[in-house]
């Protein structure tokens, strides 16, 4: 062998050290990984006799519950709406001339014939004044013409004059007249002409932002006008529901004018109440809505123009329904069932059939009885006839969200499809046997 090979035999031993010892550490931390994953499977092994023991419900299952109560609940039908003045007018004016008194300020409320702005009289008054001169003149010749009938009939009497002469007066007279009547009527025209120097206001309600300043020269064909007044009390809101619901109003309407809600952000509170006032004439083809309109007194002014607001229309009151909690109702292969507490803290399982529901209460149509108990909660581990412990301070009655004295809302007409809260137990749930 060269001498030159074994220095070069030594630099290939030496590389392949350090990735032997590599290797090594590699293999003794998967043999430790998994001894501990062995021992890990054989604790969990060890723990699920002791787990199953818990499961299978030696002891009652605690829960929550609520009690089913008779009430009257109202059926609202929800809309989204436009709130829009009630009469909304643009303060123009009606002759030509030079502002020079502005006396509203921005923002304020008006009352109908309150003065908003004057434009120079001084033309305007001279007219009338020409007018009244022209008047009184030919009230002057018409005095003069009428004594002078008088005195050419005496004299046509008696033969003095031809009798032509009289008549002819006589139609003088009566030109005179029409004069003095035509004067008349260019008078009033003067006078309405400088009374429109006198701007007032047309409507009782709320001025926007001026739209010009004192000593500008004004103009009848102005466009933009010197401020607009809108009426925002009492205001009205138009909302729009879907065609299919045109029967329940027009039934509602026909008993009188149905309650209407204002709701706000948070579509829960309550902003105002009005009443529906009309029911538009057709049917918009394109989205398959009707319109409607409602009014509100808006006296604490929480109502805008052009404002969004959700709107609630009451079309009709269940008497005397069942109200329960919307998180007792569970649902099945079998449809919608609850879990009833009987008397000795058993739980059965009851179909039932719903006629209304929300995310806070349903109301049943059929499969259940005022007073009886249904769980709310703690679905997990119940069973058919297994022990329940209703927990202490855990019996609840519905929640009262109440119009008027004691009527739940609800705002749909059908049951609701989605699915309420706990919808990840009840998922897993199934009545354990059909009654």
């Amino acid at each position: 062998m060269p001498a030159s090979a074994a220095p070069h035999d030594a630099n290939v031993k030496a590389t392949r050290r350090p990735y032997r010892r590599t290797l090594v550490a590699i293999v003794v931390a998967v043999a430790v990984i998994s001894a501990l994953t062995a021992v890990v499977l054989q604790s969990q092994r060890a723990d699920q006799p002791r787990a199953g023991r818990f499961r299978g419900g030696d002891g009652p299952v605690p829960v929550l519950a609520a009690t089913a109560r008779a009430a009257d609940v109202p059926v609202y039908l929800d809309g989204v709406g436009t709130t829009r003045a009630l009469n909304t007018v643009t303060i123009k004016p009606q002759v030509d001339g030079k502002l020079i008194e502005i006396l509203f300020k921005e923002g304020e409320e008006v009352e109908r014939g309150a003065l908003l702005a004057r434009i120079d009289p001084t033309l305007y008054q001279a007219q009338l004044d020409q007018a009244l001169a022209k008047k009184a003149q030919d009230e002057a010749q018409l005095t003069n013409a009428r004594t002078d009938v008088e005195r050419y009939s005496r004299l046509a009497a008696a033969n003095a004059i031809n009798r032509q002469q009289a008549d002819t007066q006589k139609a003088l007279a009566a030109q005179l007249e029409a004069l003095v009547q035509q004067d008349q009527a260019v008078i009033d025209n003067a006078r309405a002409i400088l009374a429109y120097t006198r701007i007032t206001a047309p409507i009782t309600g709320r001025t926007g932002i001026r739209q010009i300043d004192v000593g500008n020269i004004v103009r009848a064909s102005d466009a933009t006008g010197l401020v607009v007044i809108t009426q925002i009390r009492p205001i009205a809101v138009l909302f729009t529901l879907p065609q299919q619901q045109l029967g329940r109003v027009n039934k509602a309407l026909a008993a009188g004018p149905p309650a209407v809600e204002a709701l706000g952000p948070d579509n829960k509170t309550v902003v105002d109440r009005g009443t529906l006032q009309v029911v538009d004439n057709q049917i918009d083809q394109t989205t398959g809505t009707i319109r409607l309109k409602a009014q509100f007194a808006n006296v604490e002014r929480e109502l805008w123009p052009g404002q969004f607001v959700n709107v609630r229309l009451l079309v009709d009151t269940l008497r005397g329904a069942i109200v329960v909690p919307t998180a007792s109702v569970q649902r099945g292969p079998n449809g919608t069932f609850v879990y009833v507490v009987s008397a000795d803290d058993k739980a059965q399982v009851r179909p039932v059939s719903l006629a209304l529901q929300d995310d806070a209460q349903a109301v049943v149509g059929s499969g259940l009885q005022a007073g009886e108990r249904v769980v709310t909660s703690g679905f997990a581990r119940l069973t058919e006839g297994g022990g329940v412990s209703v927990s202490v301070g855990g019996e609840t009655a519905p929640g009262a969200a109440t119009d008027g004295a004691t009527s739940p809302r609800r705002r749909d007409a059908t049951p609701a499809p989605a699915t309420p809260a706990g919808e990840g137990n009840r998922r897993r749930q199934r009545p354990a046997s059909t009654p």
